[in-house]
C-alpha cells in the first residue's frame, strides 16, 4: 500500500501570528479520511511569528514531539522543565497521567519554524517525563533520533515507532528495511525525494504499508523525517 498526501491538500489553521499547516484532522480541521496512520496522530507544520506562541495548555496521553526547522522555541511546563529548541535539536514530552505546558518563539524579531509531532504511546497514565537532545549527524544518512528503546543515542518514546531524520545532498540515496506488520511514513521538511518511486516535494508525506523496505533518492538538497512503525 502506498499512498500520497500532498502538501497542499493539508488542512490549514491561520491565526495571524500563527500558520499552522495539519497532515491529519486538528483542531478546527476535521476530514475523517485523514485521522492519522498507525499511532503517528498529528504533524503540524507550524510557522509562529516573533514574540508569539502557544499559552499554557494541558495534554495527557500522548508523545509529544518538536522539530525545529529554522528559530528556536521556548518551552516550559509545569514538570519544571525550561527549555530553548533550536535547530538541531528534538525534543519530547511524555504527558502521560497529564501536563501543562506552553511553546514560544524564542525570539523578539525572527518567526520560528518546526513541526509538531504527536505519538499515541503504547501504555497510559504513566509519569510526564521530558527529553531533549542534539543531533547534529543527520548528513547522507537515516539517524534514528527516537524510539521504544532509546538505543544508538536515540531520545525513549512509548510507543513501537522508531523516528528517523535525514539531511542528503542532490543524488544522495538513503535506504531502510522494514519489518514484517511495520508501516512507514516519511515527511518531507524541504527540498525534493523520490520514495519508492513517488516524488515528494516540501510539506508532502507519504504513508508505506506491507513493503519490505525503503528507498528513497534525493532530487537535491533534502530534509525529511522517517516513522517506522508497528501497524
Amino acid at each position: 500500500m502506498k499512498y500520497h498526501r500532498p502538501s497542499n491538500e493539508r488542512g490549514r489553521g491561520f491565526h495571524g501570528w500563527l500558520d499552522s499547516r495539519h497532515t491529519f484532522s486538528f483542531a478546527n480541521y476535521y476530514d475523517a479520511g485523514h485521522m492519522g496512520f498507525g499511532p503517528l496522530r498529528v504533524i503540524n507544520e507550524d510557522k509562529v511569528l516573533a514574540g508569539h506562541g502557544f499559552d499554557t495548555h494541558p495534554h495527557r496521553n500522548m508523545e509529544i514531539i518538536s522539530y525545529v526547522v529554522e528559530g528556536a522555541l521556548e518551552h516550559r511546563d509545569s514538570m519544571g522543565e525550561v527549555a530553548i529548541i533550536k535547530r538541531g535539536d528534538v525534543q519530547r514530552m511524555s504527558a502521560g497521567t497529564g501536563v501543562y505546558h506552553s511553546e514560544y518563539n524564542a525570539s523578539k524579531e525572527n518567526p520560528v519554524h518546526f513541526l509538531q509531532i504527536w505519538i499515541m504511546p503504547d501504555t497510559k497514565n504513566i509519569s510526564p517525563t521530558y527529553a531533549q537532545k542534539r543531533f547534529e549527524d543527520l548528513d547522507g544518512k537515516l539517524r534514528l533520533v527516537a524510539s521504544h528503546d532509546g538505543r544508538d543515542g536515540s531520545i525513549s518514546i512509548h510507543a513501537s515507532v522508531d523516528l528517523y531524520a535525514s539531511k542528503l545532498k542532490e543524488k544522495e540515496i538513503a535506504h531502510l528495511q522494514i519489518g514484517k506488520d511495520r508501516g512507514v511514513w516519511v515527511q518531507l521538511v524541504h527540498g525534493q525525494i523520490f520514495v519508492n518511486g513517488q516524488l515528494l516535494e516540501a510539506g508532502d508525506g507519504l504513508a508505506l504499508a506491507k513493503t519490505p523496505d525503503v528507498s528513497i533518492v534525493a532530487e537535491d538538497s533534502s530534509e525529511f523525517l522517517l516513522f517506522d512503525m508497528a501497524l
